[in-house]
């Protein structure tokens, strides 16, 4: 069976279930379609076919990057929030879920829980594209990946600095470092710490590819050597204890002082949105090391490998 047969027609729910082998074609097949934008060459794959996109969270670089690669993918996008479907009504998910499978291709959903997005995969047969959830964000992880091979050459053997909210996107970096053979670094203050599902996935498969997660209070080990440093938000979306966790991230921010403690060749990463002044200093993120908008383009060109390979 060929790798393309292998990923027709599944699930994209989480990098955890997918094998390095799987994710490093999605890479392939991301930087190919990225080659075929910069030279303008029609790449129309899904032409004729149609993406439901529910959105429940408010997006910038998910919205547009899904939609762009839609259009440039041949096929056309329908976006809905659930306050303006009969899902606002009390309509079941389970319902919802198999109208629209008989109208549309795949779904990209946008939501909090993981087990809505889950949920609505069991309903439909076509598939489910996790554009986010408070678990996982594995759309920005695939971006994130190919940002550092375009900038580094290579995943495994880096070291990966992440400051920030133990949150979704910080899931995704563990999972992926631990799949890809990168040893990631996470500093957080005393009192913090990711999802322990999250947790003994990425410790168990770091093992596997000789690689470790390591989670310390100390901002300087975490960033000493590092070949990538990657911020982001104190504060993820829905969280109501914004000035709590302020407070508690303050010493954790990305100045000159402290990115001057990862290798001078080392980059800057950051998801975005973010907020200058918190997690990372203006001139970090405007720096000549800053790759943040090299990661936003290229969730367009991940999502369009997505796209065209899981898409029937």
């Amino acid at each position: 069976m060929s790798m393309r047969d292998r990923l027709r027609g599944r699930d994209f729910l989480t990098l955890m279930d997918f094998k390095p082998v799987e994710i490093k074609f999605m890479l392939e097949v991301a930087m190919d379609l990225k080659r075929k934008w910069m030279r303008k060459e029609p790449h129309e794959y899904l032409r004729g076919r149609t993406i439901a996109m529910i959105f429940e969270k408010h997006s910038t670089r998910t919205r547009f990057s899904f939609q762009a690669g839609i259009a440039h993918l041949g096929a056309q996008s329908f976006y809905a929030t659930p306050d303006v479907m009969q899902l606002a009504r009390g309509e079941p998910i389970k319902d919802t879920a198999r109208i629209i499978d008989r109208y549309c291709d795949a779904l990209v959903i946008r939501t909090y829980g993981q087990e809505i997005v889950e949920e609505y995969a069991e309903y439909m047969k076509n598939p489910v594209i996790n554009a986010l959830t408070d678990l996982v964000h594995p759309c920005q992880g695939l971006a994130d990946m190919m940002t550092i091979i375009e900038h580094k050459g290579k995943l495994q053997g880096l070291k990966l600095a992440y400051v920030g909210d133990p949150w979704n996107v910080c899931h995704t970096l563990m999972v992926c470092s631990s799949l890809m053979g990168m040893n990631m670094y996470i500093g957080l203050p005393k009192g913090w710490s990711p999802n322990k599902r999250i947790l003994e996935f990425a410790e168990e498969n770091a093992k596997k590819n000789e690689s470790e997660v390591v989670i310390t209070e100390d901002l300087r080990e975490t960033l000493t050597d590092a070949d990538v440093v990657y911020a982001n938000t104190f504060h993820s979306m829905g969280h109501k204890d914004v000035e709590e966790r302020k407070r508690a991230f303050a010493k954790y921010q990305i100045n000159s002082e402290t990115f001057s403690w990862a290798k001078k060749d080392a980059i800057f990463m950051h998801c975005l949105p973010g907020y200058r002044g918190e997690e990372m200093t203006d001139e970090i993120i405007e720096g000549p090391r800053s790759v943040v908008f090299d990661q936003g383009e290229n969730r367009m060109h991940t999502e369009k490998a997505v796209l065209s390979l899981f898409v029937p």
